[in-house]
């Protein structure tokens, strides 16, 4: 399918076909309900999908090979293939050889074709994007016009190169066609094959093959009338299915081929003609799209770029029609070059007949009779018509035309838009026979005409609008279809309720529906040809007969069952944008510059010049320049300059509405940046290994940018500021410009070498990620194979896929690219390289209504100004001007062969020329000009008045032609010269290839604003230039990402091409206005208290009125109160919204200047005293318009926003500067926008200016800019279609694609862009000249590129900051992964520690000395932090005050997390399963000679009389690991796993083997220890429960695994060290037999083991330098090392067996000299154990515990009489692990499924009582129960540390509270002395038959103190009592006994207490 991804569009969309689907299946008894989905979803036929063999009719042909095809209509006739030859290769797309076939693969390489061979195209079927090359005889093959084809076949393999092949049957077999049907060549032979211009092969034209298509069914068809000439009237089938193509007939006679004689050759041809093959079971079956023409083709001169289909691109205006002598050079004017265009864009549409040689019984007109163009066409229409070809079929071609061909354009658009539709059923249909009928050919033409009559006077016909229609239509028939198909039948009846229109009705019908339109439908019937209809329609344009008529349909449809027609297009207005429209942007660019250089426009410009009441606008120029002279107008003396030079001396800031603010990120781009951080995770962390984020140590980046100097700089100061450079480590704290200008890449000829040493550096740096950004990517997709086309004449075209898309960028493995733009759409093809998952969109603000990310900012796009244009908005920011538009279509009239844009050019520029004028003071000039350009020029020239310091307004005027752009701007500055207002604003010529240039005076200003000292110092972005009263002429036919500042206040799109109609051109140029808006004002309530507004406005803005962004009428004059003639509303002459227009307009003027300022009223009403030119008086409603003038002072002031932290600026826009005042005091001569505390006050009339006087940077921030388009853009922009979606959104998105077929749904206003973007790839596909165009082509199932990502966002909103934000994080991150939070927590009860009097004092001692370390105490007290809540032991009687414990700890902080500091990983840490590098790639198992998981299970069992049966566990041991054991010979059982021997001295490998329990860390437990170990030999075993095996061994195959038996499923880390501990005692005893019987004496095999955490990360030793032996001073230092340094230290220690446990330090920061001091101490260990199996065999862990199991466990062995010794030097760091281990126990209740928590009080209960049941082990609930209430049960332990609990065997963890007393009852243990202690309580938990009645008597107890007994049932307790005579010491009360809240069968234990006697 498609895109595997389009499955997921999420639909709400398809609401119709689903309704259709379902309607039908109800109505249906036995139809299978339609798979509408499926189908919908179906890889949306290429666009001219079927161009490969006609219409078939033969019924051997059913079978469809199209490359949308489904299924065949009917089961074919199975065909048996003979089974290819043993051995030989029968892969799709190579031949039996094993060569590759597919054009693709061999387009460019060298074939050997024999004299008289043709390379041609074979279509597999199941390969239907491919052609297969085969080279065959001319002779096989038909001639141009189908005929005379040899019976036969001759061809070579081009692949093996075997020759001779004589039968097609044979060939497809060698080539692999893997037919099911009878190889046919007429069926398989699709195309021939041309070489273009590099030499490379491409699909040229169809193979005409007539002989196939005519060879008609024998049988009459199931209900066509078997009479091979019916009469053409016949009602019957004829009638029901005339609506039909007729699929049988041939796409491709040339007039005249009947003369041919088609009954000599083919007996049957005349039958195709009959209505059989109309017969609805096959005909939509094969609906494909028209066929190629090879006549307009001849084969061996084919032209180019053929592969094409869809909507074609913007084509030449002059036209050739595509028939024979085109491309035989026939016309002199370009005709093969026009051929080409339009082949190119439309798939070289054929001139398809799609109706055989005419019936013999209508008279034939000779064929080639050419129409004649008129010569003075154009001088007499005005414009140039444009004929859009429609169907013509019946002498299959369209007319000739001669003569003048300059005058008329001819475009194939409509035929495609036809044909499309024609295919639309393809979508639908079912298997069997089809149901569905594709809209006939008669409904389209009369839908065109109905569509075109409902067209205004100014609207412009669009072919997706008809394709909709046509869309629409055919669905409502379509289900009234489906309801007459309750029945199945073996043919479709005739549809009963609505017959279509026929033929004959269609002229009539036609005639009827343009009745009613005043004849600006005009319908030409014609008899024989369109020929004829075309001579009449210029005789009548001649003649002027059509001077009303806009379109004119000519129809030949007698009697012949098929329609000619076409539709011209003759109106003056829409024919100049259609036929402009048809240029690509190259052609207009050429256009355009011709006109310019040959001197064409000097006519017009002429014609301007006498535009004034003087007849010269020079002339009165210059009079008013002598006038003037020496002194600057008097309508100005209130000049900025003087003004800022005054008011700047005094040194204090005069302004206070312009202050830049500091970067900053906002909210929105860190979301988005965190976005774009965690898919490059998720690439990282998918199982694809196609980003290894552990192997990088840093980041660096570069970032592409279209080249244009202005954006280039920007990005430069943007990445400058953000600090990002830094960030990276980059780059030092002083970087100079040149440093950042390395990360900046210009894509311009210069940008090869720069990106060559980035790639370079990309290799040299693997451990670094280097981010590829792409900015502004949707600019420049073209592909590098165009880019050879046009190599010579521009070296940057196809750059970006040269550079980007190349190899290296696309394999390295560091290498992350990353596309940004506000566009995607051309990214989002059927053929992206983008995964749809890896798309990030910028998102939303708001949520159900909830603001996500709250921002002082508010973003005002494309949306937004739309909705301003809405009712309810008091001024549109969208607006058209009437006048300009109504002078541009006269002139366009007066001037026809101009180009529209050169019109409009020179019109607008004449309108500001004479806007300027006027506002100097030549007030005759307002009439010659438009309200809204005088409105905009006023403003600008007046706002720096308004300002202290002279600040004013920036007008962008966008002329996309730059030669045309040369001449406004010469033009302008001309007149701004002549008026003396060169120190009034400035006029900046903006060129993509240049920097800006301003004048001195401008730059001064600049720099006093900024407040730069650089003497040197010019703008270089357009936001430097804020607060600059200036024209900003910006070309360029694309914006290139230019950012511009807050005091933009119009956008005047009014020249943008507005025929370019595509999704992505419009909503560029829109966005050059998108703008931040200050959020702190309530929109709701924006203008009623703006500063600066006459009650009148007052009056009419009303409550729900967007204030915020209109408050003053143009939003223009929010920055100026400057009068503007009258308000706009949409279109300002004559807006119905004009008295709303009114209710913002700005309306003061400040009243002080009207003396001085000579008025310009505009046209027609203006009776108004000076000061009330106040821009929004005139289209006041009439109420207003009578208030007195002289209410115009600022009106009361009321402070619009409270004073608020000052707005974030969008770090990645207008960066600048936003305002955000304290409140400031109007006395002082300005009433600050955000002078929130302003008092209100009523001046009098007469105010003086500068006190209502207010900077336009004021409102800047509050207040987006006007902008002005043409009247198309404006009517397409705020048009909606039946989605809601603006029309334009529903445009093609891109010029570089087309749509995959008409048959698509509208995007929905709903949609995401998430969903868009899935529609957008599932609807488009690239042109041929798109960079993703040969992606598909690459053979990968998968085409996405794994490190490509698309960030999209609206224009300006902040992308760059974001992605820069990216860049950081994504830093930060990095250094994260190769940081560790490690446990940094100091020892416990330090001062606790017994002060012996023996030291091991021999301080530099590396091991330590056994007969010193006998004599050490054993130090009883726990120091492992982790225990700080852990019962205190005692081992003599000590004095502690209760505050010496940790008793401060309040109970909420327990839970308090664990002090962590954060380390870096060093090269010997051990590692989770993220870490994947190069060495270790073999440990992991990722590795050639190791198949992932191959690994064997082993049984391995033994008995242990404790447990009472014999133990079975399993070894999951890898292939590569069963060196380490022996198995047995004959049967490969396990029997011992290997050990070392003591004496054994190597360096190479680690003695002991590692055991490490875990549970619940299968990622993140630290198991990797290859870098620990510094990749010596070692031997690792993980130790897991039976119930995580597998997916343990899903993340490391390659360890050897000890899986626990299922009974230990929920038990806890103590039963897993206790089998670990038996096992390896039992594997030594195995060991020591095996190995004497080699002679090795038993005591020397190794014994040790060591028992190691999950969670040990790294290992370090302690160097101390003791200063002399018995010195106090002693410096030391810590060092990382590896494990396996400490491992072979220790395991060389001498006399290392005497040691029955060895450990080590856990490592802390804060670890002092005193602990370090000593090497050795003889005391607890933890974490990581070093356990002597042999000298411990007869202490065992106790396989209940869950917690405290090593304490536990020491205790037992220094008991025993055993060794502990702990290294002081060697230190182990713990990660702290989030997740697993004793996490993964979680007690809940057994019964309700309520989650919520169960309290430890409720861990025990009475037995037999109705208490809930816990689902936990017993022993966990006991020990929990313990741990925070035993109090409960010794009551007279707490706190009382002198008097400890006696706990006999065991220690469990009584709180901290209660200190315990340990004592083993095993004969000759060591225990403590209790003689002195008084014990005030006794804990007797399991005790065994060692426990006797006359041990217990030794001890003391207080009266009063408890004891408690546990037990494994009641009956032991009642027997342990009894046995230990307990009742003679001890009361005991029945209500005294208790139980973990356990159910029966989980075994619960019992409590029996008591109180001492």
């Amino acid at each position: 399918m498609g895109n595997s991804y389009a499955g997921q569009l999420k639909t709400t969309r398809f609401e119709e076909v689903l309704h259709n689907s379902i309607e039908a299946s109800l109505r249906s008894n036995s139809l299978v309900p339609r798979p509408v989905f499926s189908q919908l979803y179906l890889e949306a036929e290429q666009q001219l999908s079927a161009l490969e063999g006609g219409s078939r009719a033969d019924n051997e042909d059913e079978e469809e090979e199209g490359e949308g095809a489904l299924e065949p209509t009917c089961p074919p006739n199975p065909y048996q293939m003979h089974p290819p030859p043993e051995g030989c290769c029968t892969t799709d797309g190579f031949c039996q050889a094993g060569k590759d076939l597919r054009l693709v693969s061999i387009s460019s390489e060298p074939i050997d074709v024999p004299a008289g061979f043709l390379l041609v195209g074979a279509k597999s079927p199941s390969l239907p994007d491919h052609l297969l090359v085969c080279a065959v005889d001319r002779r096989f093959l038909p001639d141009d016009n189908g005929h005379n084809a040899l019976l036969g076949f001759s061809g070579n393999c081009v692949g093996c190169g075997k020759k001779g092949f004589c039968y097609f049957t044979e060939f497809s077999n060698h080539i692999n066609l893997k037919l099911t049907t009878q190889p046919k060549k007429q069926k398989h032979l699709k195309y021939y094959l041309v070489r273009n211009a590099q030499g490379a092969l491409t699909k040229g034209p169809l193979i005409c093959w007539k002989g196939s298509e005519f060879r008609s069914r024998q049988t009459a068809a199931s209900t066509g009338s078997s009479s091979v000439f019916p009469p053409a009237e016949s009602s019957g089938p004829l009638a029901t299915f005339s609506g039909e193509p007729i699929p049988g007939t041939t796409p491709c006679i040339p007039m005249g081929a009947q003369q041919a004689g088609p009954a000599s050759e083919h007996p049957s041809l005349t039958a195709a003609v009959s209505p059989a093959v109309l017969n609805g079971k096959d005909s939509p079956k094969h609906q494909q799209l028209v066929k190629n023409d090879p006549s307009a083709m001849p084969r061996p001169s084919a032209l180019g770029i053929l592969s094409n289909s869809g909507p074609p691109k913007k084509r030449h205006k002059g036209w050739s029609p595509e028939s024979p002598s085109t491309t035989d050079g026939g016309y002199s004017q370009g005709g093969g070059n026009r051929a080409k265009h339009e082949s190119a864009g439309m798939s070289c549409m054929p001139q398809v007949g799609l109706v055989g040689p005419a019936p013999v019984t209508f008279p034939v007109v000779a064929s080639g009779e050419p129409v004649s163009v008129p010569d003075n066409l154009l001088k007499i229409c005005k414009a140039k018509p444009v004929i859009f070809k429609g169907k013509y079929s019946s002498h299959g071609n369209f007319p000739y035309l001669c003569g003048n061909l300059n005058d008329v354009v001819v475009s194939p658009l409509l035929y495609t838009c036809y044909q499309n539709s024609q295919s639309i059923s393809r979508a639908y249909e079912q298997y069997g026979a089809s149901t569905i009928q594709p809209i006939s050919e008669e409904m389209q033409l009369l839908l065109t005409v109905y569509y075109l009559v409902q067209l205004a006077a100014d609207q412009v016909p669009l072919m997706e609008d008809l394709e909709q229609i046509f869309l629409r239509s055919w669905r409502e028939s379509h289900l009234t279809e489906i309801r007459q198909y309750q029945q199945p039948q073996p043919c479709p009846p005739a549809p009963s309720a609505v017959a279509p229109v026929t033929s004959a009705q269609l002229p009539w019908l036609a005639g009827l529906a343009a009745s009613s339109c005043n004849d600006s439908v005009h319908i030409i019937e014609c008899t024989y040809s369109l020929a004829e209809g075309l001579s009449e329609m210029f005789r009548l344009l001649v003649e002027g007969k059509l001077a009303k008529t806009n379109y004119v349909v000519i129809v030949r449809a007698c009697r012949s069952p098929a329609i000619d027609s076409c539709v011209a297009v003759t109106g003056k207005y829409q024919a100049r944008i259609l036929s402009e429209s048809l240029l690509t942007p190259a052609e207009y660019q050429k256009e355009v510059n011709y006109e310019l250089v040959t001197g064409k426009v000097d006519s017009l410009g002429a014609f301007f010049s006498t535009l004034c009441p003087e007849g010269d606008i020079d002339i009165l120029l210059d009079k008013f320049h002598q006038e003037n002279q020496g002194h600057i107008p008097s309508s100005l003396t209130a000049s900025s300059v003087t003004k800022s030079a005054s008011l700047d001396v005094s040194g204090a800031p005069a302004c206070t509405s312009y202050n830049l603010e500091p970067h900053h990120i906002r909210p929105f781009q860190l979301a988005v940046a965190q976005k774009l951080l965690s898919h490059v995770c998720s690439i990282a962390d998918s199982s694809t290994q196609n980003l290894d984020l552990g192997s990088f140590e840093k980041v660096d980046f570069l970032i592409c940018i279209p080249p244009s100097e202005v954006t280039y700089q920007q990005t430069l100061f943007h990445v400058w500021h953000s600090g990002v450079l830094l960030e990276l480590g980059l780059e030092k704290e002083h970087m100079t410009k040149q440093r950042v200008e390395q990360y900046v890449l210009k894509l311009d000829a210069e940008a090869q070498t720069k990106f060559k040493s980035f790639l370079q550096n990309s290799f040299q740096n693997p451990h670094t990620l280097f981010v590829l950004i792409h900015d502004h990517a949707h600019w420049d997709l073209v592909s590098s194979a165009v880019h050879n086309l046009y190599s010579q004449s521009d070296p940057a075209v196809g750059l970006v896929d040269r550079l980007l898309n190349c190899r290296e960028v696309k394999e390295a493995p560091n290498i992350v690219t990353l596309h940004v733009t506000s566009f995607p759409y051309a990214l989002q093809t059927q053929h992206t390289l983008i995964s749809p998952y890896n798309e990030i969109h910028w998102p939303a603000s708001y949520s159900h209504g909830v603001d996500l990310y709250p921002e002082n900012k508010k973003y005002f796009g494309l949306s937004e100004f739309i909705e301003s244009t809405l009712s309810g908005h008091s001024l549109p920011l969208l607006r058209y001007d009437s006048s300009f538009e109504a002078m541009v279509t006269a002139l366009g009239k007066r001037f026809p062969r101009l180009h529209s844009a050169v019109i409009r050019t020179f019109v607008l520029v004449q309108h500001y020329a004479a806007a300027m004028m006027a506002v100097s003071g030549l007030s005759q000039m307002k009439d010659y000009t438009s309200v809204e350009t005088l409105e905009i020029t006023q403003n600008l020239i007046n706002s720096p008045k308004q300002c202290p310091c002279g600040h004013g307004l920036m007008v962008l005027l966008r002329v996309p032609c730059s030669p045309l752009a040369a001449v406004a701007y010469e033009r302008l500055a001309h007149v701004r010269a002549r008026l003396a207002l060169e120190e009034h604003f400035e006029i900046i010529l903006g060129n993509p290839s240049s920097g800006i240039t301003i004048g001195k005076h401008f730059v001064k200003q600049l720099k006093t604003w900024q407040k730069i000292e650089d003497a040197e110092w010019r703008p270089q972005t357009y936001l430097e230039l804020e607060g600059l009263p200036c024209i900003l002429i910006f070309s360029g036919m694309d914006p290139h990402g230019e950012s511009l500042p807050r005091s933009l206040r119009y956008c005047d799109l009014r020249l943008i091409n507005s025929s370019c109609l595509v999704r992505t051109a419009l909503e560029q140029e829109l966005g050059l206005a998108a703008y931040f808006v200050s959020n702190e004002v309530p929109l709701e309530k924006g203008a009623r208290n703006e500063p600066l507004e006459s009650d009148a406005e007052k009056l009419s803005s009303t409550d729900n009125e967007d204030e915020e962004l209109v408050t003053e009428g143009s939003i223009s004059e929010k920055r100026s109160p400057v009068k503007r003639e009258r308000s706009r509303s949409h279109d300002s002459a004559s807006s119905s919204l004009s008295s709303k227009a009114s209710s913002k307009s700005q309306g003061s003027a400040p009243c002080g200047e009207s003396s001085a300022q000579p008025t310009v009223p505009s046209q027609g009403e203006r009776a108004r005293s000076p000061q009330s030119c106040g821009p929004s008086e005139e289209a006041r409603a009439p109420g207003d318009r009578q208030r007195p003038h002289a209410s115009r002072g600022p009106p009361p002031v009321i402070s619009r926003r409270s004073p608020g932290p000052t707005p974030q600026p969008d770090s990645g826009l207008r960066t600048g500067q936003r305002s955000a005042q304290a409140s400031v005091t109007v006395s002082s001569s300005q009433l600050s926008s955000s002078g929130s505390s302003s008092s209100p006050m009523t001046p009098a009339a007469g105010t003086l200016v500068l006190q209502a006087s207010q900077c336009s940077m004021s409102k800047a921030c509050r207040q987006p800019p006007i902008v002005f388009l043409p009247k198309l853009v404006y009517d397409m922009v705020t048009a909606t279609d039946s989605s809601g979606l603006p029309k334009a959104a529903s445009l093609l998105p891109s010029h570089s694609v087309m749509w995959a077929s008409s048959f698509r749904p509208l995007l929905s206003k709903t949609m995401t862009s998430t969903e868009q973007s899935l529609y957008y790839r599932q609807w488009t596909v690239p042109r041929p000249s798109h960079m993703d165009y040969g992606n598909r082509a690459e053979g990968h199932v998968d085409s996405f590129h794994p490190r490509r990502l698309l960030l999209s966002g609206p224009p300006q909103i902040g992308k760059t900051g974001a992605y820069l934000q990216f860049l950081s994080i994504l830093s930060r991150m990095l250094i994260r992964l190769t940081e560790v939070d490690v446990y940094d927590e100091e020892e416990i009860n330090i001062t606790l520690r017994e002060e012996s009097d023996w030291h091991y004092l021999q301080l530099s001692d590396p091991w330590p000395d056994l007969e010193l370390f006998k004599k050490l105490p054993f130090d009883y007290i726990i120091h492992d932090p982790k225990y700080e809540d852990a019962s205190l032991i005692c081992s003599h009687l000590q004095s502690i005050k209760s505050e010496d414990r940790g008793m401060s700890r309040k109970p909420e902080e327990l839970y308090v997390r664990r002090q962590t500091a954060r380390m870096r990983l060093s090269k010997y840490a051990a590692y989770n399963t993220y870490h994947h590098c190069e060495q270790c790639h073999q440990y992991m198992g990722f590795h050639p000679r190791y198949q992932l998981y191959e690994s064997t299970l082993h049984a391995f069992a033994f008995s242990y009389s404790m447990l009472g049966e014999e133990i079975q566990l399993h070894f999951i041991i890898p292939k590569s690991k069963e060196h380490h054991f022996v198995f047995s010979q004959p049967g490969g059982q396990l029997e011992s796993m290997r050990l070392p021997l003591v004496t054994d001295k190597s360096h190479e490998y680690i003695k002991s083997p590692t055991f490490t329990p875990t549970t619940g860390r299968h990622e993140h437990g630290l198991f990797n220890l290859y870098h620990a170990m510094d990749g010596a030999s070692h031997l690792h075993v993980l130790v897991v429960k039976e119930y995580e095996m597998a997916i343990y061994k899903k993340y490391w195959p390659n360890h050897i695994m000890l899986v626990l038996p299922s009974i230990f499923n929920s038990a806890g880390v103590g039963a897993a060290h206790f089998l670990i501990k038996e096992l390896s005692y039992h594997n030594l005893e195995l060991e020591r037999n095996r190995q004497e019987e080699l002679g090795i004496k038993p005591q020397d095999i190794w014994p040790f083991i060591v028992i190691s955490d999950d969670s040990c990360v790294m290992w370090n030793v302690v160097d101390v330098d003791c200063g002399g032996e018995r010195s106090r001073e002693l410096s030391w230092s810590e060092r990382n090392v590896s494990l396996k340094y400490i491992m072979q230290h220790i395991e060389a220690s001498p006399n290392i067996t005497h040691y029955a446990l060895i450990g080590m330090r856990k490592w802390s920061s804060k670890t002092g000299s005193s602990e370090v001091r000593e090497p050795f101490s003889r005391c607890h260990v933890h974490d990581f154990l070093i356990l002597n199996v042999d000298l411990t065999q007869n202490v065992q862990y106790n396989q209940n515990r869950f917690m405290c199991d090593d304490v536990d466990f020491n205790l037992r062995v220094h008991s025993a009489g055993l060794l502990l010794c702990r290294f002081n030097r060697f230190s182990v760091m713990k990660k702290q692990i989030a997740v697993g281990g004793h996490r993964s126990f979680h007690i809940t209740s057994k019964v309700s499924d309520n989650a919520a928590a169960v309290v430890p009080a409720q861990y025990i209960c009475a037995p037999d009582s109705k208490h809930t049941f816990l689902a936990a082990p017993a022993q966990l609930l006991l020990e929990k129960f313990f741990q925070h209430h035993s109090h409960r049960f010794f009551p007279l332990s707490l706190k009382n540390h002198s008097h400890p609990v006696l706990s006999v065997d065991c220690y469990l963890n009584l709180g901290s509270q209660i200190s315990v007393c340990y004592v083993s009852s095993r004969p000759h243990s060591l225990n403590i002395s209790c003689s002195d202690f008084m014990f005030s309580g006794l804990l007797l938990y399991l005790c065994d038959s060692f426990v006797g009645a006359s041990f217990l008597k030794k001890f003391h107890f207080l009266k009063g103190a408890t004891l408690c007994v546990i037990c494994q049932d009641r009956n032991s307790l009642r027997q342990t009592v009894v046995r230990l005579e307990l009742e003679d010491e001890w009361q005991f009360r029945l209500r005294d006994e208790f139980q973990t809240a356990n159910a029966k069968e989980d075994r619960p234990l019992f409590f029996l207490t008591g109180r001492h006697i």
